[in-house]
C-alpha cells in the first residue's frame, strides 16, 4: 500500500522507516515536554508554571525549594517586583485577623461612570477570559461556572452564546462576537429581541463586544459543520450541516461613532454595563475612540485589552505568532492615549493574555488595569496538560 499510494512521499520511498518517522513526530511534543526541556523552556507555559497552577488549584503545596532556577540578570525583560521594607501583615484563612474582603480585593464599579441601571462593583479583580461552549466541553464550561460562583468571580462566555452550563450558579459576562451567536436573526445579523429573551434566563452581569482577540486579531472564526450538534445549533442559532463562520468585522456598526451608538443602545435596553474587547494593532482606532469619548460623552463601560500572546482553539500560525502587540506594549499604548485625553478614568481597563500568575497580574495592575481575566490557567486548573492539540 505504501509503495503505490501518492499522498505521503516519505512512506512511498521509505515504507518501513517512514512509519517510525511519523510515530516519532507524533509523540515528539510529549517527549520534549516530559524528557528533553528544562523547567523554564516550554512555551506558552513552562513546567514550573504548570506545576504551580496544578498545585494551587488542588490546594496542595505550591511552594518551590532551593531558590530560583531562572537567569535573573541576563534574561531580557525579566520582571522584578520591588518589595517593601515593612510589608503589611497578610494572615491566611483560619489565622487571627484574616478578612476575606482583603484576601480578594474588589474592582472598580462597572457602569458607574455612565450610570447604567445595573452598574455593580465586581467582587473580584480576577475573572475568567472568553472561552466558548464549543471550543470547551460542557463539563469544562460548567466547572468554570461553578468555580467562579465559589470564588465570587465572573465567567466570560466567549462568542459562542449562552449555554446551559453557563447557568450553573456563576455570574457571566456575555461576549458578543461578529457572528452574534445567540442573538442573531435568520440572516446572521444582530437581533435585540433575541438578546433580551436570552438575558431573561441567564445571570448576565455585563456585555462584551468582541472586536478581536489576541491569538487571531482581525480574523473571523470557523466552527466546522462536523462539530455543530443540535444543541450548539440551538444555542448559537445557526443551521446544521454547514460550517459556522464568524466574519472578521461587525455588521451592526462600522466605525467608532456607530460602535458607540450601538454600545449606548445595548446599555439602555438591558441596563447592563457594555464594553469592548480587542487586541491592539492600528493605534488610529484607539486615538479616535479616546477623542470620541472626550467630545461626545459616549463611552464603553470597560475596555478589555488582549495581548498577542493570548490563547485560542485554533488560528493560522502567522496570526498567533506575528499579529497584534503583546499585552505589555498593547495596554501601555492604549492607556497612554486615553490618559492624554483625560478619559482613562471614564472606563474600566481589563487585561488579558497570560496574566494568571501573580507577578504578571501585578504588572497589569501597575500598567493601569483595574481587573484581569485568565483563560488557559483556568483550563489547566481543570486538567489541561498543554498538549496544544
Amino acid at each position: 500500500y505504501d509503495l503505490v499510494q501518492t499522498k505521503h512521499a516519505i512512506l512511498r520511498n521509505f515504507p518501513v522507516i517512514g512509519h517510525f518517522r511519523y510515530l516519532l513526530e507524533e509523540v515528539g511534543p510529549e517527549l520534549r515536554q516530559y524528557i528533553v526541556t528544562g523547567n523554564d523552556e516550554e512555551r506558552p507555559f513552562s513546567r514550573d508554571q504548570r506545576r504551580w497552577v496544578y498545585a494551587s488549584s488542588k490546594k496542595e503545596n505550591n511552594y518551590f525549594g532551593f531558590g530560583t532556577d531562572n537567569d535573573l540578570e541576563l534574561t531580557p525583560g525579566y520582571l522584578v517586583i520591588r518589595h517593601a521594607a515593612f510589608p503589611r501583615s497578610a494572615p491566611h484563612e483560619g489565622e487571627p485577623g484574616y478578612d476575606p474582603k482583603y484576601a480578594c480585593p474588589s474592582a472598580k464599579i462597572l457602569g458607574g461612570h455612565r450610570k447604567r441601571a445595573k452598574a455593580f462593583r465586581p467582587a473580584s479583580i480576577v475573572n475568567t477570559s472568553a472561552m466558548s461552549y464549543g471550543s470547551l466541553s460542557r463539563n469544562a464550561v460548567e466547572a468554570i461556572n461553578r468555580g467562579v460562583a465559589l470564588a465570587g468571580a465572573m465567567q466570560n462566555t466567549g462568542e459562542g452564546g449562552i449555554a446551559d452550563p453557563h447557568r450553573s450558579g456563576g455570574d457571566i459576562v456575555w461576549q458578543i462576537g461578529t457572528g452574534y451567536f445567540g442573538c442573531r436573526d435568520e440572516r446572521g445579523r444582530f437581533s435585540l429581541e433575541r438578546l433580551l429573551a436570552t438575558l431573561e434566563t441567564a445571570k448576565g452581569r455585563a456585555i462584551e463586544l468582541k472586536l478581536s482577540q489576541g491569538a487571531k486579531p482581525g480574523l473571523g472564526g470557523v466552527l466546522p459543520a462536523a462539530k455543530i450538534t443540535p444543541e450548539i445549533s440551538k444555542i448559537r442559532l445557526v443551521p446544521m450541516g454547514q460550517d459556522c463562520i464568524s466574519p472578521a468585522s461587525h455588521s451592526a456598526f462600522g466605525d467608532v461613532s456607530s460602535m458607540l451608538d450601538f454600545i449606548e443602545m445595548l446599555a439602555e435596553k438591558t441596563g447592563l454595563p457594555v464594553g469592548i474587547k480587542s487586541a491592539v494593532g492600528d493605534m488610529d482606532f484607539w486615538k479616535e475612540l479616546a477623542r470620541a469619548i472626550e467630545t461626545s460623552g459616549r463611552a464603553p463601560d470597560f475596555v478589555t485589552i488582549d495581548g498577542g500572546e493570548g490563547g485560542t482553539g485554533a488560528a493560522p500560525l502567522v496570526f498567533s505568532d506575528h499579529v497584534a502587540l503583546p499585552f505589555k506594549l498593547g495596554l501601555s499604548s492604549v492607556y497612554r492615549v486615553f490618559a492624554e485625553r483625560g478619559v482613562h478614568e471614564h472606563v474600566t481597563f481589563i487585561g488579558s493574555g497570560k496574566l494568571g500568575f501573580p507577578e504578571q497580574a501585578l504588572l497589569a495592575l501597575a500598567l493601569g488595569c483595574d481587573m484581569v481575566n485568565v483563560g488557559r490557567e483556568a483550563m489547566m486548573a481543570i486538567g489541561c496538560i498543554q498538549a496544544q492539540r
